[in-house]
């Protein structure tokens, strides 16, 4: 009985040696696999923190333009409101000039019937009118 007992507590030892050995090496690799998470989690985090750097300064850029914007806006009103100026200014003389052409058209034109009319009341009456 001593022996089975003692072969007993050998086999109980041996599968207690098997379990802690396979625990110890579950145990290793949980630890590499935690070194290794923590250097990409560790990396991850440094690339996040200089992104969050690279947003927080165009931020501060856009929010500077921003700033400039009412400025730029009431500079293009008011570069807005003298090009309607000029453009009807532009538009009224260009109508008074339309009128002066027209007037000197219609008075040439009224000048040459004129003299057609009367070179042909002062031509002979025998010759036919070239024209």
């Amino acid at each position: 009985m001593t022996v089975v007992l003692l072969i007993l507590i050998l086999v109980g030892a041996l599968i207690s040696l098997v379990t802690a050995l396979r625990a110890l090496g579950a145990y290793l690799r949980y630890r590499r696999a935690r070194a290794a998470f923590q250097s990409e989690v560790t990396d991850e985090v440094a690339r996040l923190a200089e992104r969050a750097d690279e947003l927080e300064s165009s931020l501060s850029a856009l929010d500077a333009r921003a700033a400039e914007l009412p400025i730029q806006i009431s500079e293009l009103q008011q570069s807005l409101t003298t090009l309607r100026v000029l453009t009807g200014t532009l538009a009224a003389s260009l109508r008074q000039v339309q009128r002066v052409l027209s007037y000197s058209a219609l008075k040439t034109l009224s000048a040459a019937r004129i003299g057609k009319i009367l070179r042909s009341a002062s031509a002979p009456r025998n010759r036919q009118p070239s024209g």
